[in-house]
């Protein structure tokens, strides 16, 4: 393994929790707001690999939310994912970068959240 890699490794596995959370998020937006970039340029094969590069960090999250120990908040947060999993299909499908934008919206509201726990 090269250093860099070594070190990225090292990075992500000594970071807490809520860290790793926020820098899912991050990647997420980063991935949605390149495929507003793509679907503005016509590049729909780049669109949509984009958006399901999103989607697999949004089924993360939801894999890995604890529903008996994180009650209403963890029901909440399925939900939330559930529907932006149903609203980013249909936004690929309709090459509409309104709904990707509103994905991006909850996506920064949340990040912002987990930032103000995590420090």
């Amino acid at each position: 393994m090269n250093g860099i890699g070594a070190y990225q490794d090292t990075a992500i596995s000594t970071q807490s929790r809520g860290r790793l959370i926020v820098m899912l998020y991050d990647g997420a937006i980063k991935f949605l707001r390149l495929a507003i970039q793509e679907l503005e340029a016509e590049n729909y094969a780049a669109k949509g690999q984009y958006i399901n590069r999103a989607q697999d960090i949004i089924n993360e999250l939801n894999a890995v939310l604890d529903m008996e120990a994180g009650g209403d908040i963890s029901q909440n947060l399925r939900k939330l994912y559930l529907f932006m999993g149903r609203h980013l299909s249909q936004a690929n499908s309709k090459r509409d970068p309104q709904m990707i934008q509103e994905v991006i919206n909850l996506l920064e509201e949340l990040n912002q959240s987990w930032k103000a726990i995590t420090g």
